[in-house]
């Protein structure tokens, strides 16, 4: 007597019709089903790959200290000035990379008692437009909801001798949900606080 059962010609694995031929002369080994269904779910992450929202922010503010000098501190030299000038900074330490773009940082502080760090990764150096670019890809300051976190900053002539800097913050989020208010005024606070430290520390010591 025939049957009816035999395995399904084809396997409809994702909104564009993907198809996967499993031969319906005989059943496939389980080695054969698990790779048509590892080469299925590649494809789908390929064609559909996770979404990642970027939500952008600007920010602007002066400085009584030249561009020059200003860069100087926050870029080229901050390794040595930001410890001397910041009580709970301990150590920063390159983990990856000789100093120039990708490379990555780790950087140790105190905060209510406790040594935490941060990893900041150098994405870009524009030195004669005094422009540096950098992410927060680890550590406390990158929320669970962010990929990473990315600051374009430009330094240009201001009033009196002083700067001007523009800030570009860039939120990569892991989603598509927009990034928590709280944490975002909390991290420009901090943010804020420590340019204000090393430019006292930069006016104490000109």
């Amino acid at each position: 007597m025939q049957t009816n059962e035999e395995t399904p010609k084809l396997v409809l694995i994702n909104r564009e019709h993907f198809l996967c031929k499993i031969l319906t002369q005989q059943k496939p080994s389980p080695s054969v089903l698990i790779s048509h269904i590892y080469s299925s779910i590649s494809f789908h992450l390929i064609q559909n790959p996770p979404i990642m929202a970027v939500f952008t922010f600007e920010d602007q503010t002066t400085s009584p200290v030249a561009p020059a000098t200003l860069y100087k501190a926050l870029v080229k030299d901050a390794d040595d000035i930001v410890p001397k000038a910041v009580d709970s900074f301990k150590s920063v330490e390159i983990v990856e990379g000789n100093g120039g773009p990708g490379t990555i940082k780790k950087i140790s502080f105190l905060e209510d008692g406790e040594t935490k760090f941060v990893l900041h990764k150098i994405e870009g150096i524009d030195e004669a437009n005094l422009g540096y670019s950098y992410s927060i890809v680890g550590g406390v300051a990158l929320p669970d909801t962010a990929e990473k976190i990315t600051l374009d900053t430009k330094l240009s002539d201001g009033p009196n001798g002083g700067s001007v800097v523009k800030l570009s913050i860039k939120y990569h989020s892991k989603g598509d949900a927009p990034p928590n208010e709280e944490e975002l005024k909390t991290g420009k606070a901090k943010s804020d606080a420590l340019f204000k430290v090393i430019e006292a520390y930069l006016v104490a010591n000109a």
